[in-house]
C-alpha cells in the first residue's frame, strides 16, 4: 500500500516539471548586444532604420537602445535590446531574419560601424 504515496509523488513531480517547461516557452526573451563605436549618432541612425526593416518584415521583436554613462571603461558603448514576447517569436524572428538578405545587408552595415575589442573599426 505504500506505492500509492510514491506513485502519488511521481506523478505531481512529473507536473509541476511539465509546467515549468509550458512556463519558460512563454517567459520573455531578451537578446542584449554591447557594441563600441567611434560614431554613436551614425549607428542609432542605423538602428533606427533596421526597425523600419524589421515592422516591414512582420518581426515582433521591440528594439530599445542605450549608451553606456557610468560603465567604467566600458562607458560610451551602447547597448542594444531586442525583446521577444516569447521563444516560440524569438525563433520565428530569427528564422526571418536569417532568410532575410535585406536584413542580413543591413546587419553587414552595422558592422563597418563597429569597433572590435582593441578599438579597431572591423573591416
Amino acid at each position: 500500500m505504500r506505492s500509492k504515496p510514491v506513485v502519488a509523488l511521481v506523478v505531481f513531480f512529473c507536473v509541476l516539471a511539465m509546467s515549468d517547461a509550458a512556463l519558460a516557452q512563454q517567459a520573455t526573451v531578451l537578446r542584449v548586444v554591447v557594441v563600441k563605436t567611434d560614431n554613436v549618432a551614425a549607428y542609432v541612425q542605423e538602428i533606427e532604420q533596421g526597425k523600419q526593416l524589421m515592422k516591414t518584415m512582420g518581426l515582433q521583436g521591440q528594439v530599445r537602445v542605450w549608451q553606456a554613462r557610468f560603465a567604467g571603461p566600458e562607458a560610451g558603448a551602447v547597448v542594444v535590446s531586442i525583446e521577444y514576447p516569447n521563444m516560440a517569436a524569438f525563433a520565428s524572428d530569427d528564422a526571418k531574419a536569417h532568410a532575410s538578405s535585406d536584413y542580413q545587408n543591413w546587419l553587414k552595415g552595422l558592422d563597418k560601424l563597429k569597433e572590435d575589442r582593441v578599438g579597431q573599426p572591423v573591416r
